[in-house]
């Protein structure tokens, strides 16, 4: 294990404010074991530095007491935490399965060509970063679309154009069953654990996903008791 360093010393080291050390801290702070907070710890080293940095890394080891190859193993172990700079807008487009044959594969291939990047790559004005992820669960919207892990359902090339060109153009853009989207800063600020007071924007759930649950109700269906239930002992 690393020997925590002062926080003036690691602050000359690591580079990174005040503030940010507090709110790693305090990350920390949440958990019975210090350690189970390094995933949002990673997320708010992205909200600051925009990306996973060297610095990041330190900073979070020495929090936690681990080594830097600890974190480094899962900082690379998992795809959200980037190691290139990320543009204010992550738009990721589900290629699996089904969302690809209900028109996944052919958004990501318009919107590469519209905004001239490829894979996990940025646009000039830094706008956009795009990739192609794995299954977001939200296959009854397929084909979805992602941007800073918010919903874009139903998607199609030219719904998915309108979006990309309205982010970059600074206009207000709402996820289809959330918020109004932030910048992917502001995101992982939120995945570390700070709210923006946006939760309760949108509904929770549409009415693809809650189909099921209309139709059991509609024809009186319920779930069978489990062992012991409904019955007197």
């Amino acid at each position: 294990m690393s020997t925590p360093m002062s926080a003036d010393n690691s602050l000359e080291r690591a580079g990174l404010d005040q503030k940010t050390w507090d709110e790693l801290r305090e990350i920390a702070g949440r958990y019975p074991e210090a350690r189970s907070g390094l995933l949002p710890m990673l997320h708010l080293v992205q909200s600051v530095e925009g990306r996973i940095t060297p610095e990041g890394i330190e900073a979070c080891a020495e929090v936690l007491g681990l080594s830097a190859a600890e974190v480094n193993g899962v900082a690379t172990f998992y795809t959200m935490y980037k190691r290139k700079p990320v543009g204010d807008y992550h738009v990721g487009v589900c290629t699996n399965t089904l969302c690809a044959v209900m028109g996944g594969d052919l958004i990501f291939e318009r919107l590469k060509e519209h905004l001239d990047v490829g894979n996990d790559e940025t646009t000039a004005d830094g706008k956009v970063t795009l990739e192609h992820i794995e299954c977001n669960a939200a296959c009854d919207y397929a084909p979805v679309m992602m941007v800073n892990w918010e919903f874009m359902d139903n998607q199609t090339p030219e719904s998915a154009v309108q979006a990309v060109d309205d982010l970059r153009a600074g206009k207000e853009v709402h996820s289809t069953r959330g918020p109004r989207l932030c910048t992917w800063r502001e995101a992982e600020r939120v995945l570390a654990g700070f709210p923006d007071d946006r939760a309760d924007e949108g509904p929770t759930a549409g009415p693809a996903s809650l189909a099921g649950l209309k139709i059991a109700r509609e024809k009186g269906w319920t779930a069978p008791a489990g062992a012991g239930q409904g019955e007197s002992k």
